[in-house]
């Protein structure tokens, strides 16, 4: 069975990547934009034509949410025609899409868990092209898994957890926002779920459950919670100080509130989720 992932240098394509070899009956095809340009359509044909994939997880987006505000064509470009390119090219190949998402598509108001038929309304660029990018794919193709996350971290690429433990060796203080209320996802978590939802619609010829889900791990903090227990996990004695958001202007409007409910993918998958307080003891490491 073959899997193309897109984006395979980011965070989610090198997790991927990282726990590739224990499944050994996929054959995985990991594609940079150098090797594959989804929003060049031409580009996707031809990698699609030559693999012909069973399935594509689609890694690949642009998710620098303030640079968004002011690269508004680049954003649309990769999540928007990059998008609906692969849900093309997997039209014509047969193949199925995973594409991955984000709870930017909602406007935070909320004060529960969002399901996933809950009323999307993006506050920037980037919620707006990557929800953009999800009609796109939903007008084109018939075979898809849409997968909304939040708060990606690991030990690979650039994230929170990355620059809160590269400050914390330059400064004895930090300030961090903690009116913004969400879920820490560990990378190599939505891999595995990935990877589990790519092999349980394998071992399934009748009975498909295209559509929507979310997944983050479980658990609820705020940006600032998520620094401290970076820091004490790791021994680091950086002082964090609680700050609103209002004392850290940034380009793009974050929701304040994006808690994902994940009883869909874990009734429908089976899939079982950690704390992200216990994911991230998972991780060597970093200073």
């Amino acid at each position: 069975m073959v899997v193309i992932v897109t984006g395979a240098n980011g965070q989610l394509g090198q997790s991927i990547q990282h726990i590739a070899a224990k499944y050994p009956e996929i054959q995985f095809v990991f594609c940079s934009s150098v090797e594959l340009d989804i929003t060049n359509k031409s580009n996707c044909s031809e990698v699609f034509s030559k693999y012909k994939p069973a399935y594509c997880i689609n890694a690949a987006a642009f998710t620098a949410v303030d640079k968004a505000e002011s690269e508004k064509e680049k954003a649309h470009a990769v999540n928007v025609i990059g998008a609906k390119n692969l849900a093309e090219a997997c039209k014509d190949n047969n193949s199925i899409l995973l594409h991955i998402s984000t709870d930017f598509v909602f406007d935070g108001s909320n004060t529960i868990p969002y399901t996933e038929d809950f009323a999307t309304n993006p506050l920037g660029v980037y919620g707006k092209t990557k929800l953009d990018g999800e009609l796109a794919i939903q007008e084109t193709l018939e075979q898809f898994y849409i997968v909304r996350t939040s708060w990606v971290y690991s030990q690979f690429a650039n994230n929170f957890m990355k620059t809160m433990l590269r400050l914390s060796s330059e400064r004895d203080t930090l300030s961090v926002v903690n009116d913004q209320i969400g879920t820490p996802t560990y990378a190599v978590d939505l891999a595995e779920a990935l990877i589990q939802m790519v092999i349980t619609d394998s071992q399934e010829s009748d009975n498909k459950n295209y559509g929507i889900y979310n997944f983050s791990n479980e658990g609820v903090c705020s940006w600032y919670d998520f620094a401290k227990e970076i820091f004490r996990i790791n021994g680091i004695s950086t002082t964090v100080n609680p700050i609103p958001t209002s004392s850290f202007p940034t380009p793009a409007k974050r929701p304040s509130y994006s808690v994902l409910d994940k009883t869909k993918i874990k009734n429908v998958f089976g899939i079982k989720i950690n704390s992200w307080e216990k994911s991230l003891k998972t991780i060597p490491i970093l200073k």
